[in-house]
């Protein structure tokens, strides 16, 4: 019996943690809103590291683990601006990044082919800045964190939002002007 399955599985516990992350957060229950997000930030790394150590990718995990990883940032960063713990331009630049990224993948599939998607590094290092924001924000909405520590935090999290959006742009441009620079076969 093959154990494969089990990253799947955790992607879908983290996108059954949305709800209760969005729910505790809008009651104020911070704390507990930590523990969520927290399991669910971890989750994300865990799947990860389970499918490439032992192999266990599938199609479907390719689709899930981005799914739920938007689910839950979008919610939650959302969530956080109509709390006003973040201001709401912030969230917009998330938000529009996750339509360029996903936005780009269609145009491409739709109009060259399918394109195989990796990650980059900056797309990885944007992710784990954008959870650690949103676990730093909830903590300093529970104990007052230093302020410069919420904000260069933020900071941080803004930039490789932008420079992420921008690597994608580039990405799927570089590999439209490969396709297009190739000899066309005849029929």
């Amino acid at each position: 019996m093959t154990l494969a399955w089990i990253p799947n599985a955790i992607c879908f516990a983290r996108i059954a943690l949305v709800l209760p992350s969005v729910v505790t957060l809008l009651a104020g229950q911070y704390e507990l809103t930590l523990v969520l997000f927290g399991v669910a930030a971890v989750s994300d790394a865990l799947d990860g590291w389970l499918a490439k150590r032992f192999g266990w990718t599938s199609r479907l995990g390719k689709i899930l683990d981005p799914i739920a990883d938007k689910l839950l940032l979008v919610s939650v960063f959302a969530t956080l601006a109509w709390l006003r713990l973040v201001p709401a331009w912030f969230v917009v630049a998330v938000v529009l990044r996750d339509l360029v990224i996903v936005g780009g993948a269609a145009a491409y599939h739709f109009l060259i082919g399918y394109l195989e998607g990796h990650p980059t590094l900056i797309s990885k290092l944007n992710t784990l800045l954008q959870l650690s924001f949103v676990l730093t924000v909830i903590a300093d909405a529970a104990w007052h964190l230093p302020a410069p520590l919420v904000m260069a935090l933020g900071a941080a999290a803004f930039v490789t939002t932008i420079v992420s959006g921008l690597d994608y742009v580039m990405t799927y441009a570089r590999a439209a002007n490969r396709e297009s620079s190739r000899p066309a076969l005849r029929s």
